[in-house]
């Protein structure tokens, strides 16, 4: 998978209270959490954010609650990717799972600026910014990690297997 866009930057200790606030839970309608992405961080993030804009953070990005509500409303936004130094372990699975596409890559997390275009590739693990020309590597995911995420997610691909093994 291949992605460009314009970065939204944010700190570290982004928990999943400030991605998606509590007092939305009451949906589970992708289209109406990403209403409300980052607000209580960046008021102005959903009135910018066009498809395929990356999020980098430093540390600990996604820490907090376990709710899965977090990366499907990252994802329902049109942030194709997200980029931290570091992410907090259940958000991290749960973005597989939902089919977010992450990678930990604290130098370019250093390096990239609020505003730059960045594009990555996240089956090798490269990541450009076009705005400065840095090129940076993360590890990127494991062969059976990418096909969960390329496929939209856990559900979405065990869908898809069960349906190719009746038609067999």
């Amino acid at each position: 998978m291949q992605f460009k866009g314009t970065v939204f930057r944010y700190g570290r200790d982004i928990d999943t209270d400030v991605i998606i606030p509590a007092r939305y839970l009451n949906t589970s309608d992708p289209a109406e959490l990403a209403k409300h992405c980052l607000e209580d961080l960046d008021k102005t993030f959903v009135s910018r954010v066009k498809p395929g804009d990356i999020v980098v953070a430093d540390e600990n990005f996604g820490c907090g609650s376990s709710r899965e509500h977090a990366p499907v409303c990252i994802k329902a936004a049109g942030v194709s990717c997200v980029i931290a130094k570091s992410f907090a372990r259940i958000f991290y699975r749960n973005s597989i799972n939902m089919g977010l596409p992450i990678l930990e890559c604290p130098e370019a997390c250093d390096a990239i600026s609020d505003g730059d275009v960045v594009s990555v590739d996240a089956d090798t693990g490269t990541i450009t910014n076009e705005t400065t020309g840095a090129v940076f590597h993360a590890q990127p995911f494991p062969p059976f990690i990418q096909e969960i995420i390329n496929a939209g997610g856990l559900v979405a691909r065990t869908k898809a297997k069960l349906a190719a093994r009746k038609e067999a």
